[in-house]
């Protein structure tokens, strides 16, 4: 690790470099790439294929089970360094990593067993919930039926990041009565069709698009028994964006004081003969790191939380774990408005730093704006301020599920 790239803090575990150092060369080719696809719209097929090879999307299986055994803070330390190589690589993998924790915290154990040897056998999972048609909201138009004494899934998704990429969806649906079902339909199964149309500003590489599904053929032993999500899941999820935030700001630190070392041109009225020696300027950089340090240790805070409510719930307390799950929630919403401020500030200010050159095309500078600014556009933070509030004075527990609709 070179001087520039110390700094961030402590890993979140004695052994995390250990850990960290067999994926960094990973990380390191992923960056490579990054400014490349972005421009190109270049998908990470290749990206993700060096991850499942290095068994990163294994990381939270027992090492018996062919993972590495990571805590949360670990997983969450490791998205943070691997969001800082491509964003878009870490939004990708979001929908697999949550279907993991589904799958430790099942209560069926024949699910469980199943898919713990699929993950622990390089096999991914990429998301199939939202929708984007009239349903209310809480229902889905996806529905799974009997038909000929068959099930079949007919239906359309939206932002089904991931999926384009996975052998996998998971499937978010309700029945011929109207029940919840959740399910893993094969990305190749006949009637499955998936188009990477996200057109988003940012984000562009997650192919997070649309998935439709005609007449697809469900085998029973793809339901899950019980189709209610981990209790955590709400934290889980908005805390990967934020680690993604965190990294977004670490790449954008750690690029601005390169070009800045970099720099052989300064301006009339500036401060020093060479611009890294302008104290300004200097202290715009140092503002972008800080803003990015303190992104990443909320983050590496908030899941120490999840580590809790995971503890808990595997040791099967129930009251326990409920007031864990909450308190989870709540530190995760506490985190929202700040990573992402932080964040969105760090990703603007960088510019003051540089010359007109910086917003040159090649270089790639704007993709970390704009790729935060997507990503803090999910879940609107707007309503996490009103959530830990109405908990401080209250003491209510934050909502288990996000949903979207129709009214």
């Amino acid at each position: 690790m070179s001087q520039t790239e110390a700094g961030w803090g402590a890993g979140p575990s004695g052994r995390y470099e250990t850990l960290a150092d067999r994926f960094r060369p990973v990380f390191a080719e992923i960056r490579a790439t990054a400014v490349g696809r972005d421009r190109t719209r270049g998908l990470p097929h290749a990206e993700i294929g060096w991850l499942r090879e290095a068994n990163f999307t294994t990381l939270r299986l027992a090492p018996e089970e062919g993972g590495h055994g990571a805590s949360l803070p670990e997983l969450f330390a490791l998205l943070i360094e691997l969001s800082k190589a491509d964003s878009n690589v870490t939004n990708a993998l979001r929908a697999h990593f949550g279907f993991t924790e589904d799958a430790l915290c099942a209560s069926s154990a024949v699910w469980r067993a199943a898919w713990i040897a699929r993950i622990g056998a390089g096999e991914t999972v990429g998301s199939g919930v939202s929708e984007t048609g009239p349903a209310k909201v809480g229902a889905f138009d996806t529905v799974v039926r009997r038909r000929d004494g068959k099930l079949v899934v007919d239906g359309r998704k939206f932002y089904t990041t991931g999926a384009l990429f996975a052998d996998y969806i998971h499937l978010s649906a309700e029945d011929e009565t109207g029940g919840a079902v959740t399910a893993a339909v094969p990305v190749r199964a006949p009637g499955v069709t998936i188009v990477d149309d996200w057109d988003g500003f940012g984000q562009g590489l997650t192919a997070s698009g649309t998935a439709t599904f005609e007449g697809v053929a469900l085998d029973p032993a793809l339901i899950k028994p019980d189709p209610a999500r981990f209790p955590y899941a709400m934290a889980f999820f908005q805390l990967v964006h934020l680690a993604t935030l965190a990294g977004i700001g670490r790449a954008a630190a750690e690029d601005v004081a390169r070009l800045v070392a970099e720099r052989t041109r300064v301006y009339s009225h500036g401060n020093a003969g060479r611009t890294a020696e302008d104290p300004q300027i200097q202290a715009v950089v140092g503002r972008v790191r800080a803003h990015a340090y303190a992104a990443g240790a909320v983050v590496l805070k908030s899941a120490e939380a999840l580590q809790r409510a995971y503890e808990a719930h595997r040791a099967g307390d129930g009251p326990g774990a409920d007031r864990a799950t909450t308190l989870a929630d709540v530190e995760v919403n506490q985190a929202v408005g700040v990573v992402t401020d932080l964040v969105l500030q760090a990703t603007t200010t960088l510019f003051d730093a540089l010359g007109a050159s910086a917003v040159k095309t090649g270089l790639g500078l704007d993709r970390y704006w704009r790729n935060a600014r997507t990503i803090a556009s999910h879940n609107p933070r707007i309503y996490r301020d009103r959530i830990v509030g109405a908990f401080a004075i209250t003491g209510a527990p934050p909502p288990r599920q996000y949903r979207v609709g129709s009214a």
